[in-house]
């Protein structure tokens, strides 16, 4: 089973996501649908993970720690995750308020979010919240160096544009390590008999990641909004430069 595992930490290579989308051929509007999808976790970044902490013992526990402890900035306020990802939205003029956009995103969104937090709230699932977390890393880092060229190609010049995604091509490829080796191997070292729910928690991540892609991209090849309003008023989108 820990063989199946190492063979489910890998990221996709079809090059066919989102952000492979947004860096060939996204327009504005797409990377600001696509950071507002984005916006019911990453304002939260690191937050549901948390629960797992109490429920892991030994070098699992002290590994997993140190991954939150970059998440949540490395004791420094301004490199909080959550907040460079809310400096980004609004940098693109976008809504940095938290749940700004929970009633346009459609149930493929609030799918990836709820299933972190199903995961976190019980105990029995702690090894699934593990595996997804382990699958969120895993993919992070080559994804957000393409969000990047993608969004400066959109022509944003301001680097709090893409400040939280330049800092995930590091800290995410460091993090990726730190969870396999230091997370993921001690735990099934000492509790074999939850290999199944690591599997389920990565599966679950990547199936759920799946049907986003497909929505997203489906709907902008189809020239449509991948919100459930796409003729929202605009006052409710960008915040406003007058404050």
């Amino acid at each position: 089973m820990i063989l199946s595992i190492a063979s489910l930490l890998l990221e996709p290579v079809d090059g066919t996501g989102p952000s492979h989308f947004l860096l060939r051929e996204g327009e504005r509007r797409h990377l600001q649908e696509y950071i507002a999808h984005r916006s019911l976790y990453h304002l939260k970044e690191a937050d549901p993970q948390a629960w797992v902490i109490p429920r892991l013992d030994g070098q699992a526990k002290s590994s997993f720690v140190s991954v939150e402890h970059d998440e949540y900035g490395a004791g420094h306020g301004q490199r909080l995750h959550a907040r460079l990802f809310a400096e980004m939205m609004a940098a693109l003029e976008l809504d940095p308020t938290y749940g700004a956009y929970l009633d346009v995103v459609p149930a493929v969104t609030l799918a990836t979010v709820n299933a972190m937090s199903m995961f976190g709230l019980h105990r029995s699932l702690r090894a699934a919240l593990v595996g997804q977390f382990a699958s969120i890393e895993i993919t992070s880092s080559p994804g957000s160096a393409r969000l990047v060229r993608a969004i400066r190609r959109c022509g944003h010049e301001d680097p709090a544009g893409w400040a939280f995604y330049e800092e995930h091509i590091e800290a995410d490829a460091v993090h990726e390590q730190v969870i396999r080796k230091g997370v993921v191997a001690p735990l099934l070292e000492g509790e074999p008999a939850l290999a199944p729910d690591v599997v389920l928690g990565l599966q679950v991540d990547a199936l759920l990641e799946a049907r986003l892609a497909d929505h997203l991209i489906g709907a902008w090849t189809a020239g449509q909004s991948s919100l459930r309003e796409p003729g929202l008023d605009r006052s409710r989108w960008l915040v406003s430069q007058n404050g």
